[in-house]
């Protein structure tokens, strides 16, 4: 049996040679036999092979004794809120987020959706599939859950409704589940939206829903200056994951999100601790000061940052990817939560989303993330420490190689999950320091895997 579909955080496969109705099956069966779990949430993303692989997996949960709890077509943040809100044991997304559209997987959590990965069950599970399985004495129970109402009340709770004003927004679900969230949200928002690529549809007529790629960016950014909008959000296909355009249809580097919304909840809260990743760190280290919280840097990676967060019982935590978690939503990262609270923090303040962004860009230019495929990327990291890391201010390894020097600092290191290396770099206040450290450092790469 093929199991590649397991990888380190989720499964993710072609449909249906690595992922199937029957190997969901015995995922579900699997799932129980090592979490114990009794009680289940199981939702499935827009994808045409979703709705079979979610009722296989279903199958299996029922089958092995566990009790199914189905909230139907959904986002990956509802089954977490499900899953801690209803206090079940687990809970399991069908989805293959932004994966192409004849893929498909699944993310889980075990009990207050805390996640399962590699490291803590996923590769027992998958273990577990290769072995004959017998039922349950008992048969577990299936009945479907309504869990948007509530999910949409917790959601307005993030915000001061009494403060907010009409604008013009535009969203762009990429064809993924999003849009079926903002409608809901309509009805509570004086906003006029915009809606872009809106219908979910499995068949993805529009690209499968990533905004992070350049060529999926032109339709939310022309809808943005075609409606004279204070600003536009896309969303990944199953919206865990949110993304900025301002006024002027500019795409918004997700590390200057990070630094907007740590401001933003440590006002509301008076202080705080912040999850942060090492890759680009000075303007969020910066605002949250400013703010009286406390930045903590982590390893970049959902299971790692919510660990942390639970750890310091940090109010937010944020990735310059677009992830975005916050404590009250089980330490979980939402697509739906980042954009409300830009949207209260322009009607409160009246400033454009550019006039908020501009000042940090120039305060702490960026490079953005420029990934480089190569051979041997140990060596190459190591080669570069070997040259930069001397005279350097400091040296750290949470996270690959970051290496500080005082107007200036980047972060190297190897992906989770691509054959690639990311370079980040960042500068104080100097765009052409940046930018020429930035060229220097591809180089030397470069030459190094030459």
């Amino acid at each position: 049996m093929d199991l590649s579909c397991f990888k380190a955080y989720d499964l993710r496969g072609r449909v249906p040679d690595q992922l199937n109705p029957i190997l969901a099956e015995k995922i579900g069966r699997a799932y129980v036999e090592i979490t114990g779990a009794k009680k289940v949430i199981v939702g499935y993303d827009i994808r045409l092979s979703s709705p079979e692989i979610a009722e296989a997996l279903s199958s299996g949960l029922m089958a092995a004794g566990a009790d199914v709890f189905d909230i139907g077509l959904c986002g990956t943040e509802q089954v977490y809120f499900a899953t801690s809100h209803y206090q079940m044991d687990g809970g399991i997304m069908v989805t293959a987020s932004h994966n192409p559209k004849d893929h498909n997987g699944m993310k889980m959590v075990g009990p207050e959706s805390r996640p399962i990965s590699s490291d803590n069950g996923l590769n027992d599970i998958r273990d577990r599939v290769l072995e004959p399985f017998s039922d349950a004495a008992e048969q577990g129970k299936y009945e479907t859950l309504e869990v948007m109402s509530a999910y949409v009340d917790h959601l307005l709770g993030y915000i001061d409704a009494g403060s907010l004003k009409p604008m013009t927004i535009v969203c762009n679900a990429g064809n993924g589940g999003a849009g079926l969230v903002i409608d809901k949200l309509e009805q509570h928002l004086p906003f006029d939206f915009i809606k872009v690529h809106h219908e979910a549809d499995g068949h993805f007529p529009n690209g499968v829903p990533n905004p992070i790629l350049p060529e999926n960016r032109s339709a939310t950014a022309d809808a943005v200056l075609q409606n004279g909008a204070a600003m536009g959000i896309a969303w990944d296909g199953d919206y865990d994951r949110c993304f900025f355009f301002d006024e002027t249809g500019r795409f918004i580097e997700g590390y200057y999100i990070v630094g907007l919304l740590a401001d933003q909840f440590l006002r509301k809260t008076g202080g705080g601790k912040v999850i942060h990743d090492p890759r680009l760190t000075w303007n969020t280290l910066d605002l949250v000061e400013a703010a009286g919280g406390e930045a903590i840097e982590s390893k970049t990676g959902h299971a790692f940052i919510k660990q942390r967060m639970r750890d310091e019982d940090a109010v937010y935590g944020g990735e310059m990817s677009a992830h975005h978690y916050f404590r009250d939503f089980a330490y979980c990262d939402s697509g739906m939560i980042p954009w409300l609270l830009v949207a209260e923090r322009l009607c409160q303040s009246g400033q454009t989303l550019s006039s908020l962004i501009d000042a940090r860009i120039e305060a702490y230019p960026a490079s953005g993330e420029i990934n480089r495929t190569i051979s041997d990327p140990p060596k190459v990291i190591a080669a570069i420490e070997a040259k930069y890391g001397v005279g350097a201010k400091s040296v750290s390894h949470v996270d690959g190689l970051s290496v500080e020097f005082d107007n200036w600092r980047f972060n190297l290191r190897m992906s989770n999950t691509e054959p690639v290396v990311r370079l980040n770099v960042e500068a104080r206040g100097d765009k052409a320091l940046m930018e020429a450290k930035t060229e220097e450092l591809l180089a030397e790469m470069e030459r190094l895997n030459a």
